[in-house]
């Protein structure tokens, strides 16, 4: 991994994220290389010039294996990024980070409010949470995770 600073939306930056999160085993279980495979193919600017990719199944494998021990997606993550990293540059503005800010604690209102229903001992199933109410939850927390990405875009271009 190193000291080398990788662009937040990067494949290798994904990569870095996986390496701090899966061990040894972890990383040969899900994909059958080894954590240097995987270190290489993090590395931007490689010493002995040759850039390595990893294969889109294995990032796939990888990410499974992260949410196997509760750590979001970081390849699904890098991947968001850099489409809404791209998205951004066909926009004329993403609004200052006090606006962002603004409509991120709304957001997290929001998904507080959904936890609570689904929670709710009154509710359709009492306090067991439905598929709908998962579902619903889930939405409000890719919201959320939204607006987190859409604020770090803000920063990053400033």
């Amino acid at each position: 991994m190193g000291s080398k600073i990788r662009k937040i939306a990067s494949i290798e930056k994904g990569l870095e994220d996986v390496l701090k999160a899966l061990g040894e085993k972890e990383i040969q279980d899900a994909i059958g290389k080894t954590k240097d495979y995987v270190s290489k193919c993090s590395d931007p600017e490689p010493a002995d010039g040759v850039t390595r990719n990893i294969d889109h199944y294995q990032s796939v494998a990888l990410d499974k294996a992260c949410v196997k021990k509760g750590i979001s997606p970081p390849m699904l993550t890098a991947h968001q990024y850099m489409i809404d990293e791209e998205k951004s540059k066909n926009q004329s503005n993403l609004g200052d980070v006090n606006k962002l800010l603004v409509r991120f604690t709304i957001l997290d209102g929001e998904l507080k409010k959904v936890i609570d229903r689904a929670q709710d001992p009154k509710g359709p199933e009492g306090e067991k949470i439905t598929k709908l109410e998962k579902k619903k939850i889930f939405d409000s927390i890719k919201a959320v995770e939204d607006k987190i990405l859409k604020i770090k875009l803000t920063i990053d271009k400033k």
